[in-house]
């Protein structure tokens, strides 16, 4: 994937966060929940398009 489709999808996660955050009342605890899995699913996906995931299974414990 190219690098600027990741940008472009990390911006658009970002400003969806945002609104989400700014217009949705919600109590604050669920915005922190909501916000920690956003960011969770972001980052596991990051490590899948870099190919962190692969290297990862490579490595042999034992």
């Amino acid at each position: 994937m190219p690098l600027m489709h990741v940008v472009i999808a990390l911006i658009a996660v970002g400003v969806l966060l945002w609104l989400i955050n700014q217009m949705i009342p919600m109590d604050r605890k669920i915005k922190s929940i909501l916000n920690a899995v956003v960011v969770i699913v972001v980052v596991v996906w990051l490590a899948r398009v870099f190919g962190l995931f692969d290297a990862l299974s490579s490595i042999k414990i034992g």
